[in-house]
């Protein structure tokens, strides 16, 4: 059994936040893998199915994200599993849009979501870092992370889900370098598929000419001379 998380804020209101890019992921994976319709336990939202040979159980807290750890703790202790069945997948800021990691154990960073979660359970849990960017400066960080996705980022974004979502079983069965090249395929496809279209040879153009256009006039009009004095001889 395997508990994957993602964390974000309940509510219409933070549905589009960076923030909430665990949630956006969670409904990505439940959809696109035959998961039960989510319901109402541990202090969150919960759908369960199977990723691969893994049951698994899919957890949006609903505690708002500083208290996300009490939600994680609950449905642990609930399932009897061990903090090396727990995945969480959180906003970070320190990548790019499009990019993901997975890290296993060590500090939360300053991520309120996952300092919750350090408090309950410890820290050695496996996380997916999924990338947002920063905004520049720490003083405007509160707000870049509850405000929406621009518009120009949400084709990449959609791009990144999409990858994890078809790398899901492999996260669950913990292949983590099967997961990674599903998200790359998604998030960063080939450039160049390895065919060309045919090159088409052009024939080269005729060399211009190089006598000038009037040099061909009096030869022509020799000629003509020539045969009118032939006619004119025969009739002498």
């Amino acid at each position: 059994m395997k508990l994957i998380v993602g964390l974000g804020n309940p509510g219409p209101k933070y549905d589009k936040n960076r923030h909430n890019v665990g949630f956006m992921a969670l409904d990505h994976i439940a959809s696109d893998h035959g998961f039960g319709a989510w319901r109402s336990r541990f202090q969150g939202e919960t759908s369960e199915g199977r990723l691969g040979s893994e049951r698994v159980t899919l957890l949006k807290p609903a505690t708002f994200m500083n208290l996300s750890g009490q939600a994680v703790g609950e449905a642990m202790r609930y399932l009897k599993i061990e903090p090396r069945d727990v995945i969480v997948l959180h906003d970070e800021l320190d990548l790019p849009p499009g990019k993901a990691r997975l890290k296993l154990g060590g500090g939360h960073a300053g991520h309120n979501g996952l300092r919750s979660i350090h408090q309950h359970i410890g820290e050695a849990y496996r996380r997916l870092r999924i990338g947002i960017g920063h905004p520049g400066h720490k003083d405007r960080v509160a707000a870049y992370v509850l405000s929406d996705f621009a518009k120009d980022e949400l084709p990449g974004l959609d791009d990144l889900l999409r990858g994890i979502s078809d790398g899901a079983a492999a996260l669950a069965n913990g292949d983590d370098s099967k997961f990674m090249n599903a998200v790359s395929a998604r998030a960063a496809p080939a450039r160049n598929s390895g065919t060309r279209p045919e090159r088409v040879e052009k024939a080269a153009p005729k060399p211009a000419s190089t006598e000038p256009p009037e040099a061909a006039a009096p030869a022509a009009e020799q000629s003509l001379t020539d045969r009118l004095r032939a006619l004119s001889n025969r009739f002498r």
